[in-house]
């Protein structure tokens, strides 16, 4: 079951993620958020515990905070 969250303007995201490979060789892995809860560019994961849910109050846009 993938993290969804309902931003202030009323719209559900849910949370993805994948492993990418920097320039420099070593590989990260990086969270975003999509609308749909099946995504081609990521897995669906839940929020890890040390990481919070932040949101831009101008536009509602959701981003993933390290505690």
């Amino acid at each position: 079951m993938a993290y969804k969250h309902t931003n202030s303007k009323g719209v559900t995201y849910y949370l993805h993620s994948t492993d990418v490979t920097l320039r420099g060789g070593k590989k990260q892995t990086i969270y975003f958020f999509a609308k749909v809860e099946k995504n081609a560019k990521g897995t669906p994961v839940d929020l890890p515990s040390d990481r919070i849910v932040k949101e831009n109050p101008r536009n509602g846009f959701l981003t993933i905070k390290k505690k």
